[in-house]
């Protein structure tokens, strides 16, 4: 079932404005992939069978306290995963799991395409936290990159922050993403069923670091429309939005967050040629509205470099140099 969209204004053609002819073009291609993407993407999730998991450890309450006993349970957890990952014949997703067995885990869930939340640095002590959140195509079967990016991150914040202050980074792949080339990409169905559990997991983190520390949210392509979802009285201080389709929402102030709201988008992000549209289709909504870097969006727009859809997180980027400044609350050296 679809959302309906937030904020003032905006009608059926989002923010195309006087570019009608060429927003038709970009509408019309983007309903060819839908429509050859409710085929294609069921019969190919059909053809491979689920690897069998146990159901997720459970814990108590999260707390400093907690954090422990927990990190343990879902260690062990993701060790049994890989023993019956292994037993299958599935290699692939055994590795996966038996490298999760020895890292923290605030939550994990081997089973389908797979959950896991991974704290990287000391949460119970940090004094500034970046929650990321990823987008189409992650799972555990490819769950290394979105790591690599939170890697990226944690040692950059390693550098920059200043003594005294203590940082974690939370890799949360909470919800299951949709395909590149699926339908749910293109709506907000994903997002809305994804919104509860993020909610949940700031709550988390808020249990563990306290009210004091710094919680920014960095949302990547499909997460930004998830973060967007979930933004309504969340409590973070920041929410930048990387690479973004769109949020649904007509404007910043739509997504009735009192955190500061940023936006950025790569010189060579192919996203920029996605049709900043928002249409009633079949039920649902289709395209996701404003340009989050538009002016009309209304989001503190900062400088990405000239990388491409990926390269967010990308080591010595301009734009993993601004999202550290970000999530360190140096928000005045943030370059536009």
């Amino acid at each position: 079932m679809g959302r309906r969209r937030r904020g003032g204004g905006g009608g059926g053609r989002g923010s195309v404005g006087g570019r009608g002819r060429r927003g038709g073009r970009w509408w019309r291609g983007a309903l060819a992939v839908l429509v050859a993407g409710a085929v294609a993407v069921p019969l190919a999730g059909a053809a491979r069978p689920q690897v069998p998991a146990p159901g997720p450890a459970v814990l108590a309450a999260p707390s400093a306290a907690t954090l422990g006993s927990a990190y343990a349970a879902n260690r062990a957890n993701a060790l049994e995963a890989a023993r019956m990952a292994a037993e299958y014949g599935d290699r692939r997703r055994a590795g996966v799991d038996r490298a999760l067995a020895g890292r923290q885990l605030l939550h994990f869930d081997g089973r389908g395409t797979g959950r896991v939340t991974e704290v990287l640095g000391d949460l119970a002590r940090a004094g500034r936290v970046a929650v990321l959140v990823p987008g189409s195509d992650t799972g555990l079967d490819t769950y290394g990159r979105f790591r690599a990016a939170a890697l990226a991150l944690h040692a950059r914040l390693a550098d920059e922050t200043p003594d005294g202050t203590r940082t974690a980074v939370v890799a949360w792949l909470g919800y299951e993403t949709p395909g590149t080339l699926g339908t749910a990409v293109a709506t907000t169905d994903r997002a809305e069923e994804a919104a509860p559990g993020l909610r949940a997991l700031v709550r988390d983190v808020r249990a563990v670091a306290g009210p004091r520390a710094r919680v920014s949210l960095l949302c990547h392509s499909y997460g930004s429309v998830v973060c967007a979802e979930a933004a309504d009285g969340l409590d973070v201080d920041d929410i930048a939005l990387l690479g973004s389709p769109g949020t649904g929402a007509d404007t910043a102030a739509g997504l009735r967050t009192r955190a500061r709201v940023w936006a950025a988008r790569g010189a060579d992000d192919w996203v920029e040629n996605v049709p900043h549209l928002s249409v009633g289709l079949l039920g649902t909504t289709v395209g996701f509205g404003t340009d989050p870097v538009s002016p009309a969006f209304g989001a503190r727009v900062f400088a990405a470099g000239a990388g491409g859809h990926s390269d967010y997180f990308a080591p010595g980027s301009v734009s993993l140099a601004n999202l550290t400044r970000i999530v360190l609350g140096d928000t005045r050296a943030v370059t536009s």
